[in-house]
């Protein structure tokens, strides 16, 4: 799971709008712990995408008279490498709610329409750790390469989400459509692409290798992790969670929340080590809270059972989706499952699917930018 690293302009002397940037982001880092569990990432890729929107407007602005229209860009959840100041920044975004000024709103060529919903199933706390175990031993007999330096980790996936939209101080629920990602990344975390319309207006997608036009490098941890730095975890589920709460210490709503979301997370668009991918369902029965949910769908229509938890805070279900005889891992979604308070969060209602993405190809390829079709 990496991310898009939004191209910046060149470097300019420091103005009064970046001295603004670099005070927010002191005083917005001291907020990072208070947002929901598992939503650092996903704030952080939206925030760069729309500062790297707001960088584009001002170089059209400079070179026309015509006033920019405004547009948006919507990223899905999966956790990225972005710098530190911008993660500070990100931080202090409120879930899931974006804004557009009198100019309307484009969406990276998706449209926007109504709120994904769905029925929010039957939970249950009984026969948890017989399940994951299950899934644990799926995991270690499944296929699983090592991935070999030059080589690429390719993940292909189908994903949507729900926000909220703010035109003309006007706040309504809305979500993108399905649609599909491709993302490439070097097992050293080093080099990589992402195709994504809801990210880039290019249907050639756009680079996310590092260090960055800023010089920003990668500063490997649980919450940016690269293959190699994967390889190098422990894959005893005591020694694993007790790093996971180590590393993650401050963050989210709960300590518990915040190791099942890291956990997630890594289920997504990274490439976890066979013997570690295995360890991770073994670490997860040891988290308080973890449920099971009887029957979910993916974003690819695929029925399944989900492994959930509940953060109390935010009111949102984080489920894990695999299939229920197989116990292959099919993707994630993220649910509101308690009402929220304030104006605008009422909006968002129980059964709304705030993140769904269904994993629908994972492989080790040779090049960049290239498929499993494609491999010789």
């Amino acid at each position: 799971m990496n991310a898009n690293t939004p191209r910046q302009g060149s470097a300019e002397p420091e103005s009064e709008s970046g001295s603004e940037w670099e005070q927010d982001a002191q005083l917005l880092s001291r907020t990072a712990r208070d947002l929901p569990s598992g939503r650092h990432q996903f704030h952080k890729e939206r925030l760069m995408a729309q500062i790297h929107e707001q960088n584009q407007q001002e170089e059209r602005m400079a070179a026309s008279a015509a006033p920019a229209k405004a547009r948006r860009f919507r990223l899905p959840r999966p956790a990225i490498t972005l710098p530190a100041m911008a993660a500070a920044v990100a931080a202090a975004v409120v879930a899931g709610v974006v804004t557009s000024g009198g100019g309307g709103a484009e969406d990276g060529g998706l449209a926007t329409g109504p709120a994904l919903t769905t029925d929010l199933g039957t939970v249950t706390t009984s026969g948890v750790p017989k399940l994951l175990d299950q899934i644990s031993l799926a995991a270690a007999e499944g296929e699983h390469p090592t991935v070999k330096p030059g080589q690429y980790i390719y993940v292909e996936s189908k994903t949507a989400d729900t926000f909220l939209k703010t035109v003309d101080d006007k706040t309504s629920l809305a979500s993108h459509e399905l649609h599909r990602r491709q993302i490439w990344n070097s097992p050293d975390g080093a080099k990589g692409w992402l195709i994504d319309p809801a990210v880039n207006d290019s249907s050639e997608g756009e680079t996310l290798s590092l260090p960055d036009e800023q010089g920003n490098a990668l500063e490997e941890g649980l919450n940016h992790p690269s293959y190699d730095y994967l390889a190098n975890l422990t894959t005893d589920p005591d020694k694993l969670l007790d790093t996971i709460y180590k590393e993650t210490k401050g963050q989210g709503n709960s300590p518990d929340q915040q190791a099942f979301s890291t956990i997630g997370d890594l289920l997504g668009e990274s490439y976890p080590p066979a013997e570690l991918y295995s360890a991770l369902f073994r670490t997860a029965a040891k988290i308080p809270g973890v449920v099971v949910v009887d029957d979910v769908v993916d974003a690819a229509g695929r029925h399944g059972v989900a492994v959930a938890r509940l953060d109390e805070a935010s009111g949102q279900r984080e489920e894990w989706i695999f299939d229920k005889k197989s116990h292959v891992f099919l993707g994630e979604r993220t649910v509101q499952v308690r009402q929220l308070k304030g104006k605008e969060e009422a909006l968002i209602k129980p059964g709304t699917v705030m993140f769904t993405s269904a994993i629908l190809n994972r492989a080790v390829v040779d090049g960049m930018k290239q498929t499993p079709s494609q491999a010789g």
